[in-house]
């Protein structure tokens, strides 16, 4: 999939898929992050990063690097866009922050124990890893995709300091956010080749994800045959 923007008379991006009779998704995920960035300029960057936040489907891996090319023409500087943009993680960061804090614990693990194959065990052995680990998994989980807004979850239900994630979460995606933006910035008309690059990394991690949920389930269903095997058994 090629999209290839092209700078009009009045410096504004135009993005333009795939010639076909049905519109390209991703081109119209860059046509709607371009319009915010012309309309309000880099605070539009950052209003679409936090939106990001709130709705995974949205990637950052297309916002960000274009962010970049706007910035490239004119537009705004890469300093307001990368301001704006961590600004918008943060606040999206935290809005899920405030959703885990109000789940809190309690109602967390009641709703976890409706769930099949589940048990609170499972939540304890979490509770614990993120207790250890917690701190890591906010900081490198921004630079991960699909857990860069998850991860925020856990971090409310577990209350974790406010100061401490706000602080990680900045961190992580400054770094996130600068590797993207500095590559569309560079890249300019060809800034559709980061996202080419982040995609594959993306799917790495949807298979990692998918492995790991097929082994917890077979895992699940094994200990569960053998606690019946046992008790007939008796």
């Amino acid at each position: 999939m090629t999209i290839t923007p092209a700078l009009t008379p009045a410096t504004s991006v135009a993005v333009e898929g795939p010639a076909s009779d049905e519109p390209s998704a991703l081109g119209g995920v860059a046509d709607w992050a371009v319009g915010m960035m012309e309309t309000i300029g880099a605070p539009g960057a950052g209003l679409a990063i936090a939106l990001e936040n709130l709705f995974p489907p949205l990637p950052s891996e297309i916002i960000l690097p274009l962010a970049g090319f706007t910035a490239s023409q004119g537009n705004f500087s890469i300093a307001a866009a990368l301001f704006w943009t961590t600004l918008g993680s943060v606040v999206g960061a935290l809005a899920l922050y405030g959703l885990g804090a109000w789940l809190g614990r309690d109602r967390t693990r009641r709703l976890v124990a409706k769930v099949p194959l589940v048990d609170l065990e499972d939540v304890d052995k979490v509770e614990a890893w993120f207790g250890r680990h917690g701190n890591k998994a906010v900081f490198f989980g921004r630079m991960i995709p699909l857990f860069r807004s998850l991860i925020s979850i856990p971090a409310g239900i577990e209350r974790m300091s406010l100061w401490t994630f706000t602080a990680l979460t900045t961190a992580g995606s400054l770094i996130w956010n600068t590797i993207f933006i500095v590559a569309g910035y560079y890249l300019g008309e060809s800034w559709h080749i980061v996202e080419e690059y982040a995609g594959v990394f993306q799917k790495i991690v949807i298979v990692a994800v998918v492995v790991a949920a097929v082994w917890f389930v077979t895992s699940k269903v094994r200990s569960a045959r053998r606690k019946r095997a046992a008790l007939d058994n008796a």
